[in-house]
């Protein structure tokens, strides 16, 4: 595995390789749900690209940004044992000579749901998208279906823009109890842990939007929203001020 950390690096690179190339952008803290997308990108390309790059403009929560788990020892060793060909790491900086002065922003998906609840957070995705698809070139980019709105959105945006790349949604990897991996679950404790187990349990139940807040609430979540759109349920909800999201489609 080959880390490479300044885009005009990886520009210059991107020149030499001429066999098709899967890219999957993470912000680090890898885990099974990463690898499973590094698996399909290694499936269905010659070259597999992974990046980590911990965006802060995505973050319309300060402390989320500083909290956010940062393991990237771990995470380069992670990568290169499920075999990453290269891997991208560029710092802020790099992404950001501009100083942020220049977004994307989308003015119909990106107002629902998430982008309710979290201002600012789908300009500054979609242009950290922008610019690594840009820096990469990849023939296919992976996303894991958990965040189902921002896969889409990068998706329409690909198309709006003409980027040439195939955007591939991933199923979400869930533990034995339903429950989506995510990075910000490593910051539960053990007892709290436990206790959103039984976030999708309830948000799996065949019951109507109204009494799933209900039943969540009295498990003692802090619920923002539960709602179906365009033939998928959708639902965020905290425990202990940590977020998680979920979703799931008609036939899941």
């Amino acid at each position: 595995m080959q880390i490479i950390n300044s885009p005009q690096a990886f520009q210059t690179l991107r020149k030499t390789l001429t066999d098709s190339v899967g890219f999957v952008p993470t912000m680090g803290n890898l885990h099974k749900g990463h690898a499973s997308l590094v698996h399909k990108s290694k499936q269905e390309n010659d070259i597999t690209v992974l990046s980590i790059f911990i965006n802060p403009t995505q973050f319309n929560n300060p402390e989320d940004f500083k909290n956010y788990p940062k393991t990237l020892e771990d995470d380069v060793t992670l990568a290169k044992n499920i075999g990453v060909d290269y891997l991208f790491l560029p710092n802020n900086s790099d992404i950001y000579p501009d100083d942020y002065n220049y977004k994307v922003s989308e003015s119909k998906i990106s107002t629902l749901l998430e982008g309710k609840c979290r201002p600012g957070h789908f300009e500054g995705m979609l242009t950290v998208v922008l610019k690594l698809l840009l820096i990469v070139l990849p023939t296919r980019t992976y996303f894991g279906e958990k965040d189902y709105q921002q896969y889409k959105l990068v998706q329409k945006m690909a198309e709006a823009f003409f980027l040439e790349t195939d955007v591939i949604g991933c199923e979400t990897v869930r533990n034995e109890n339903n429950l989506p991996l995510s990075s910000r679950n490593n910051r539960f404790t053990a007892e709290q842990f436990e206790a959103v187990q039984a976030f999708p349990k309830i948000f799996h139940a065949n019951l109507a939007p109204a009494e799933i807040k209900q039943q969540l609430t009295q498990s003692g979540f802090e619920v923002e929203y539960v709602e179906e759109y365009e033939g998928r349920r959708f639902a965020a909800v905290k425990y202990a001020g940590i977020r998680l999201i979920d979703n799931i489609g008609e036939n899941t």
